[in-house]
């Protein structure tokens, strides 16, 4: 396994803004899967969702994973809400890292992302929901990936990053005592 640590959940549970500030806690770089994608793709993810389809975009977030890991270690890696959901992704990302679950209330998701346009699959009438429906969907393949599960919601990121720095200090310890 790689010495990267992994940051799933919902969207809008904070994973690219606690990796950001996480990267700048531990002095790691901090990569993220979306910005990586769209990046090669030369594409936002709403635009590949719309030209291309979800299915072509999990498709792309796999094929990230793999690169990450021939070519990352000792990172901080922030990943799209819904690369958990395809089953070979599991493996992929605890070969990957440790893998730490971010679990968001949909109540403090829809606070976080009401009025946000970017989101392709929170677009209609009734975001609260669709929040809901595909966080009962999801919740379940988080907490199989998960490693570590930490509850945001009504935390501050500092609370978080200390949880998350506190896990990987006792990690680190436990991980010396076996060696």
């Amino acid at each position: 396994m790689k010495d990267n640590i992994i940051l799933i959940g919902f969207m809008g549970s904070g994973k690219t803004s606690v990796g950001i500030r996480l990267s700048y806690a531990l002095k790691r770089t901090m990569i993220d899967t979306d910005k990586w994608i769209e990046k090669k793709n030369g594409m936002t993810v709403s635009e590949i969702f719309a030209k291309q389809g979800e299915k072509e975009f999990r498709r792309m977030e796999t094929d990230c994973i793999r690169g990450f890991i021939e070519n990352e270690n000792h990172q901080i890696i922030s990943t799209g809400g819904g690369l958990p959901v395809r089953e070979e992704n599991h493996a992929l990302l605890k070969e990957l890292g440790r893998v730490y679950y971010l679990k968001a209330a949909p109540e403090t998701v829809y606070e976080r992302l009401k009025g946000d346009t970017t989101r392709p699959l929170l677009q209609g009438d009734d975001p609260m929901s669709k929040i809901k429906e595909l966080l009962a969907v999801r919740a379940p393949l988080y907490e199989k990936c998960a490693d570590v599960i930490i509850d945001v919601s009504g935390k501050n990121f500092d609370t978080i990053i200390e949880e998350i720095v506190r896990k990987e200090r006792q990690n680190e310890n436990t991980h010396y005592q076996r060696t």
